[in-house]
C-alpha cells in the first residue's frame, strides 16, 4: 500500500467566506463539487465542506481522507492490520473510496484516482 499524501477535512458554516481565504492560504484556486447535499471546495491540501448539520455530524467523524495509488489493495492491508472497512470500495467522481475504522478508533477515508 503505498500512501501519496493527506486531504485535511475542513467543516465550515459559510463556505463563501471561507474559500478566498483557503485560496489565499493554499496559494490555488478552489476546485468546487456537490456531494449528498454537501458544498465542497478543494483548495491545495484541505477540503472545505458546508451543508446541513445533519450531513456534517457523519463527515466530521472523518479524521482525514488518505490518497493512496489503490484502494483495493488499501482494503486488504487495513483488514489484515485490523482495521474494519465500514464503506466501499465504491466509485466517485475522481475514482474510488472506501471508509475506514483504525483499531485505535479513528476513522479515515481512503481516496485513488483510478476508476
Amino acid at each position: 500500500m503505498e500512501i501519496l499524501g493527506a486531504t485535511l477535512r475542513v467543516c465550515v458554516e459559510d463556505l463563501e467566506t471561507a474559500v478566498p481565504f483557503y485560496e489565499r492560504l493554499a496559494g490555488g484556486r478552489a476546485l468546487r463539487f456537490e456531494r449528498g447535499g454537501v458544498s465542497v471546495a478543494a483548495i491545495g491540501c484541505f477540503l472545505l465542506m458546508s451543508g446541513p448539520e445533519s450531513e456534517l455530524e457523519v463527515l466530521r467523524k472523518v479524521a482525514a481522507t488518505i490518497a493512496v495509488k489503490d484502494v483495493e489493495e488499501t482494503a486488504q492491508v487495513l483488514t489484515d492490520l485490523g482495521a474494519r472497512v465500514v464503506a466501499g470500495p465504491v466509485a466517485t467522481p475522481g475514482g474510488r473510496n472506501l471508509i475506514a475504522l483504525h483499531p485505535d478508533g479513528s476513522v479515515y477515508e481512503y481516496a485513488d484516482r483510478n476508476g
